[in-house]
């Protein structure tokens, strides 16, 4: 078992190699660069199974390397998917259309100051709900267009959103989550509840 120093200095680096891979990934998507990033994702995946053979005594760093396991996951199955979705050359969750294209489809937006729900969803299970994340992603870019937002928001910031609060009330005992976008008095709200395991009702 390797000393807390040093056991900190692996986690250190496994948090910024991830940051490096997701930064790759994105500008992989975005074609800048010619293939994935497979080298800086066996790095990570080899840091993983170093720590998977280690006994981890301090319950923060436990709590550490597990957020960064769940980070890693959820956005391995999503950038999975991206690739699949290239290969077969349909849209996925990273593939952006024109911007004359996209407004010329989408009708025209109804008054800022009109309240209105755009999407709603639940959540149990990060890594196998990503249709629901991107559906949910398309319903938050309609209602910033809604109101007249017109800074892009990356999918990634979105998804790291979503999973920071579904750790956060699953750890506080909700079953599920459920999220909702709308536009209320001109403005995005962007909201996530508990369920309750017994009833589904939200949890006060």
């Amino acid at each position: 078992m390797p000393e807390h120093t040093e056991l900190e200095r692996d986690l250190k680096l496994l948090e910024a190699t991830l940051r490096q891979l997701e930064t790759e990934y994105n500008m992989f998507f975005a074609g800048q660069l010619p293939k994935p990033p497979w080298d800086t994702r066996r790095r990570i995946e080899a840091l993983l199974r170093r720590f998977d053979r280690a006994f981890i005594q301090s319950a923060v760093d436990r709590f550490r390397l597990t957020t960064l396991q769940a980070r890693f996951s959820t956005f391995a199955e999503l950038w999975d998917r991206g690739l699949r979705a290239r290969e077969e050359g349909r849209p996925g969750p990273f593939c952006k259309a024109p911007r004359a294209a996209v407004e010329a489809a989408l009708p025209p937006p109804p008054s800022p100051s009109t309240d209105c729900e755009l999407g709603s969803t639940t959540v149990s299970d990060l890594a196998r709900e990503g249709d629901k994340i991107e559906a949910l992603y398309e319903s938050l870019i309609e209602a910033r267009r809604v109101v007249g937002t017109v800074e892009p928001f990356p999918f990634h910031r979105f998804a790291q959103i979503v999973k920071g609060q579904v750790t956060r009330l699953q750890q506080a005992g909700s079953r599920e989550v459920a999220f909702r976008v709308a536009v209320k008095e001109g403005k995005v709200a962007f909201t996530a509840r508990g369920l309750k395991a017994s009833d589904g009702e939200p949890d006060s």
